[in-house]
């Protein structure tokens, strides 16, 4: 229950918990360019529209990368499917450096120049729009400008309470 009176770091507890049980995409977004590559595990990204295809991408301020994308200016997306918790750790864990947290999986640069994990789901490779500051983050408004999505794809990997998951096989009407 929500009361106004309640401590901002109570709130936040509140709120983070709440947050755990919205199952979440988990995506590798990663950049290139005169900022150096740098990548990322992310589980909060959604499409916008597909006239023009656009994904808004939302980054924390704080994280090493976040200029580099910034400078940058463009980014990939890789969206992970089964067998792919072990690199989502990777690019999740501040203590890796970029070197090696791209020793992990098998790499290719999208048009754009962005590190596009080969065995992934599908992948998008795109330009930073518009930049938006809201909090602690930045909601990055990206323009997908190639696409591609692995036929036969596995189950894609989420994130809910805490941990990682597999979605289940594509349910057929009895």
């Amino acid at each position: 229950m929500f009361h106004h009176c309640q401590k901002v770091s109570t709130m936040q507890a509140v709120f983070r918990n709440a947050m755990s049980r919205l199952g979440s995409p988990v995506v590798l977004v990663t950049t290139d360019g005169p900022a150096g590559p740098h990548g990322l595990t992310v589980s909060a990204i959604t499409s916008v529209t597909d006239t023009p295809p656009t994904v808004l991408v939302c980054l924390n301020r704080s994280n090493q990368s976040h200029q580099a994308f910034l400078k940058n200016g463009q980014l990939g997306i890789s969206i992970l499917g089964k067998g792919h918790d072990t690199l989502a750790f990777a690019f999740a864990n501040s203590q890796m450096t970029s070197a090696d947290r791209f020793s992990h999986g098998t790499w290719k640069n999208g048009p754009l120049g962005s590190p596009l994990l080969e065995d992934a789901l599908a992948t998008l490779d795109c330009t930073i729009d518009d930049t938006h500051s809201i909090g602690t983050h930045d909601v990055l408004i990206c323009r997908v400008h190639t696409i591609t999505v692995k036929d036969g794809a596995g189950h894609g990997l989420t994130w809910f309470d805490r941990s990682f998951h597999y979605l289940p096989p594509k349910c057929t009407p009895c």
